[in-house]
């Protein structure tokens, strides 16, 4: 009886420890296998990579989803939603909206790696539903928070109050997500930093006022990078 309350015991031990434990293993997972796909690619990381490189079997990744497809799913909306809510925080502690797009490009080429390995574009091309969701979902978050960003500009006179903040943070959307294109953009020759400051400078010069000018150029030359 006493070796039989011991068992029991131990099992239920090991099923707490699990459900302690299995939250936080699957966030290491997601964590780790974001590191990879964005510094090697969607394509090129196997679930033996990331096994190996946390140090566990591959069983225990495939305990939390069942195949590489789930994993680049958890991880893709994982990493937007982070990016969401620092931009959300950016908008929310930042008053001026030139400096605001800026900090909010600082913030998504941190957290992006710089894109080192073109993830949107291989996510286009391995996985293209993910894809499609994904840029549904970035539309409707860039859209309206540059849309409240140029009101915003239009309200404190850095932006002129003539624009279509509707057309323009469309276009913003349209020209941000352009600039991704392997195909038009070839990364052997453009950094993805150098992209997003020039495409940056491009919209802000095309609806700033003097007084917004006077700000931009100061962003312009403290924020240059090499192509």
């Amino acid at each position: 009886m006493l070796k039989k309350l011991k068992t029991l015991e131990t099992f239920f031990v090991f099923k707490v420890s699990i459900s302690i434990f299995a939250p936080n293993m699957r966030e290491n997972i997601i964590h780790k296998a974001a590191v990879l796909f964005l510094t090697l690619g969607f394509k090129s990381v196997t679930m033996d990579d990331i096994a190996h490189e946390m140090g566990i079997s591959k069983k225990t990744i495939y305990v939390h989803f069942p195949n590489k497809t789930k994993l680049v799913e958890a991880v893709t909306f994982n990493l937007f939603d982070t990016i969401c809510a620092g931009i959300d925080d950016i908008c929310e502690n930042v008053s001026n909206p030139i400096e605001e797009l800026y900090s909010i490009k600082m913030f998504v080429m941190h957290h992006l790696k710089n894109e080192k390995s073109s993830p949107q574009y291989q996510l286009k091309k391995y996985y293209p539903k993910i894809h499609t969701e994904l840029k549904y979902k970035q539309f409707e978050k860039m859209h309206q928070s540059v849309q409240e960003s140029l009101e915003h500009g239009v309200a404190t006179e850095v932006f002129r109050n003539t624009i279509d903040v509707d057309f323009i943070s469309r276009m913003y959307f349209t020209g941000m997500t352009g600039i991704k294109d392997n195909m038009f953009f070839p990364p052997e020759h453009y950094k993805m930093n150098y992209l997003m400051e020039s495409y940056l400078e491009y919209h802000l010069r095309a609806i700033v006022t003097e007084k917004g000018l006077q700000i931009l150029n100061k962003f312009i030359t403290s924020n240059q990078s090499e192509k």
